[in-house]
């Protein structure tokens, strides 16, 4: 369940248990009971389902365990499900108080000013749809006298009533709220399953000795259920799966066992600390693997070993991108590209290791005889030097044949041939077949060799850092690249999100101006133009330093 996205569906009222909310209830009260089963129609989903205890049950005597159950059942849930008896009455709506509660116990933004008008929008971003199931219904869905359908009974049932009494506020505050909260709502209505004796056997009743309309209706809620019910997303389009869940429930758990508000925005960038480490961790594993089966040591060049790192740097950072977010100033992007230079300059040094050691190894198989027969004194006589010259130029030959010596072949080379210069010079001093004059010349000719390759390798370690130096600048420029590319989508997907709140909020507007209601709308108003302003501001310039 870990790597698939999950769809959360919460019912309250129904008493099943599984976690408590540790010290503000007393250790016995439990509070919500969760199993999970694949989704029916969604590959790769699978479907939470959270079943609350009965809410309202004075034997309790704890309404504050109510209110925290009911806000925990919000923060956690894609869709709602509030589960109550009969009708949509005054009585109804005042044991759904808990609604208008919800600012006082859950926090969208860690400085926000908790106030229904001020925060809705922000609640709105990652509120559950709301899912108002009736049991034991037992009316006409009828209004002046025509038919209706459920959605519409619950939606006349969410009208505001006109006056400006303590009566009126009282009437109005709940249905206001799940209005602001819940914009998508729909209604299901449910006769009596069996006769009231049967009751208490509905587990063990087959469908057929149900009430064939209550088995209709229950189709048709599960059907909505399984079609409708959305991945659970947090603020800015954060798909949740089986681990982000479990460090949610831990999170808001903590937050309320120690007193405080669970707060969305602190909750999203404690989660973003967790999988972005672990992100960076999966990203830096890719590489590895990708690396150790790519590349054979020592490579023939520098900028080979070079674009196999590219190659695998590219999808290590595709992984992360992939993995991680709310990186906030794009710390963990950093540590992640400081970790792949780190690996990038290690296979560097190991390569260069590796071509020293092969390069060494086939130096001492190729000139140990040579320099056997030195020993010997073999070349210690007139004439030895040209012969030393020769053999030792047919090695070299050979040497610069052999494949796969990397890149410190040259290097290697000249470094072994130093380590016989002189040796080589007291061979050259005494053959006697030599004047004077030519022994100055061959000097000459050596030093102007040594020189030559001196000069070729200075002008290989000046392209090898130019290679280096150009590498660092792909590797900022591929960083920087996906980084900006993951800020449009990101950008969209917000864009996206507001714009869907922004619709919603306008259709309340102008429900509320058609029911007469000139304050609350204008309450909405600001809450409309604070939304249109932070839709207008400019996008953040990506910089990776």
């Amino acid at each position: 369940m870990s790597s698939r996205f999950i769809n959360v569906v919460v019912c309250v009222k129904m008493p099943f248990i599984c976690f408590s909310l540790g010290s503000t209830v007393q250790s016995h009260t439990k509070g919500i009971w969760m199993w999970c089963v694949p989704h029916p129609k969604k590959p790769n989903h699978v479907l939470v389902l959270l079943d609350t205890e009965g809410l309202g049950d004075v034997e309790k005597g704890d309404n504050q365990n109510d209110s925290w159950i009911f806000a925990l059942a919000v923060l956690l849930s894609s869709t709602f499900v509030y589960n109550s008896m009969g009708t949509i009455n005054q009585q109804a709506m005042d044991q759904l108080h808990y609604v208008t509660e919800l600012t006082d116990r859950i926090r969208a933004k860690s400085t926000s000013d908790n106030n229904v008008g001020e925060d809705s929008g922000d609640f709105v971003s990652f509120f559950p749809d709301f899912v108002w199931t009736l049991r034991d219904f037992s009316l006409d869905l009828k209004a002046d006298g025509e038919p209706i359908t459920a959605d519409e009974y619950l939606e006349n049932s969410l009208k505001l009533k006109q006056g400006t009494s303590q009566k009126d506020k009282n009437f109005n505050l709940p249905r206001l709220c799940i209005r602001k909260f819940f914009p998508k709502k729909k209604c299901f209505i449910f006769d009596r399953p069996t006769h009231r004796k049967k009751l208490g056997q509905l587990e063990t009743l087959h469908d057929d000795e149900l009430d064939s309309e209550f088995v209709q209706q229950a189709a048709a809620f599960c059907s909505y259920i399984f079609s409708n019910s959305k991945t659970k997303t947090l603020s800015g389009g954060i798909k949740v799966n089986g681990s982000r869940l479990e460090n949610l429930v831990l999170t808001y758990l903590d937050a309320i066992s120690s007193g405080d508000l669970p707060c969305m925005e602190n909750a999203v960038l404690a989660l973003a600390q967790i999988e972005n480490a672990a992100a960076v961790q999966k990203a830096i594993a890719h590489y590895d693997q990708q690396m150790t089966q790519k590349v054979k040591l020592p490579t023939e060049t520098l900028q080979e070993l070079l674009d196999l790192h590219r190659a695998s740097e590219k999808e290590a950072i595709e992984i992360f991108i992939k993995s991680s977010f709310k990186d906030e100033d794009h710390l963990f992007q950093k540590e992640l590209a400081n970790q792949l230079e780190k690996k990038r300059d290690d296979f560097c040094k190991q390569n260069m290791k590796a071509s020293s050691d092969r390069c060494s190894a086939l130096l001492r198989d190729l000139f140990s005889p040579l320099e056997e027969d030195v020993k010997q004194g073999i070349y210690s006589k007139p004439g030895g030097y040209r012969l030393l010259i020769q053999k030792t130029q047919e090695l070299k030959e050979k040497y610069l044949q052999e494949p796969r010596k990397g890149i410190q072949a040259e290097e290697t080379l000249q470094t072994y041939l130093r380590s016989k210069e002189s040796i080589i010079d007291a061979i050259l001093q005494t053959d006697q077949t030599l004047t004077e004059k030519e022994k100055e010349i061959e000097v000459e000719r050596v030093k102007a060799e040594s020189a030559q390759a001196a000069a070729k390798m200075l002008e290989e370690m000046q392209k090898k850092n130019q290679q280096m130096m150009e590498q660092k600048e792909k590797s900022y420029q591929e960083h920087v690249k996906q980084l900006t590319e993951k800020m449009e989508r990101d950008r969209a997907q917000l864009l996206a999100e507001q714009e869907r709140t922004l619709a919603l909020k306008l259709e309340e507007q102008a429900r509320l101006l058609n029911e007469g209601f000139q304050n609350e709308s204008r309450q909405l108003h600001n809450e409309i133009q604070n939304l249109q302003k932070r839709m207008a501001q400019p996008r953040r310039r990506c910089v990776i330093s």
